[in-house]
């Protein structure tokens, strides 16, 4: 049976609101950092969600030079 294209979905997954608790939580989850180190990196990037993906990752190996500031930022 065909998709019944008079339904769409107008979420963007490409983007990560900082205004929904959930999504920056998972986002969080999924890159192993906090959730307020997800709301900086927003401010910082933008809430695109592959540019957000590269700075946690950049984040994380900055953060595992450094467990002290890791703790800290919890």
């Amino acid at each position: 049976m065909a998709d019944d294209k008079s339904k769409r979905d107008f979420r963007d997954r490409n983007r990560v609101s900082a205004d929904e608790d959930y999504e920056v939580e998972h986002f969080a989850r999924e890159n192993g950092i906090t959730p307020k180190q997800v709301r900086e990196l927003i401010k910082a990037t933008g809430n695109d969600r592959a540019a957000l993906t590269a700075s946690a990752k950049q984040l994380k190996t900055v953060l595992q030079g450094d467990p002290l500031r890791a703790s800290r930022d919890n």
